[in-house]
């Protein structure tokens, strides 16, 4: 019978440490308008209260680090959805399209909350790196598209995401907003760039 190896200390510690930063995520998507207390995320987390301080300063430590590690995830999922598109139009779409996905699924409401508990300075940097991390793949798909500006027509594609999303969050459903952003851009996505 093999033996089972168990968990180096580096494992364990980073587990942990995860397992904090998902029970952080749940409770502030659960409860958005809301931030919780350490001793709530530990419990939640199935850890003592005074583990956590084995991981993070304070709370605000921690919902930089939830940050940190937020960001990353919401462009990885539209940049996945961006390469399984094969046009530079289906990637365009992709992009708006997978944007609006995480908005209904609660995501957005997760970074605004996000954005009251963490400190400024890690929000801009996570924020800029996320906009950055983004706009490449957009704007590459864009250029490819054939767009004379792909810079500025990036940020028209983004006041889309923004303007739907704004609308999904005050009742529109996923379905409608992304047939009213397919409505908007099928004329320009299908017959390539004027």
């Amino acid at each position: 019978m093999p033996k089972i190896q168990a968990p180096t200390v580096v494992e364990h510690r980073a587990s942990q440490r995860a397992a904090l930063l998902d029970a952080a995520r749940t409770l502030l998507s659960e409860h958005p308008e809301r931030i919780p207390g350490l001793g709530e995320v530990a419990q939640h987390a199935g850890l003592a209260r005074s583990s956590v301080y084995s991981y993070f300063k304070s709370r605000a430590d921690m919902f930089d680090a939830l940050v940190t590690d937020t960001f990353p995830r919401w462009s990885a999922y539209v940049e996945k959805r961006m390469d399984a598109a094969t046009t530079p139009g289906q990637k365009i779409q992709a992009y708006v399209d997978s944007n609006l996905q995480l908005v209904a699924r609660g995501d957005h409401a997760l970074a605004r909350a996000l954005a009251s508990a963490s400190s400024s300075e890690a929000l801009a940097s996570s924020s800029r790196l996320m906009h950055d991390r983004l706009e490449a793949p957009l704007r590459t798909a864009l250029t490819d598209h054939g767009s004379s500006d792909p810079v500025r027509m990036a940020e028209l594609v983004q006041s889309i995401v923004y303007a739907l999303s704004r609308m999904i969050e005050g009742g529109l459903s996923l379905r409608a907003a992304t047939r009213l952003g397919r409505e908007l851009l099928s004329p320009y996505l299908d017959g390539g760039s004027a």
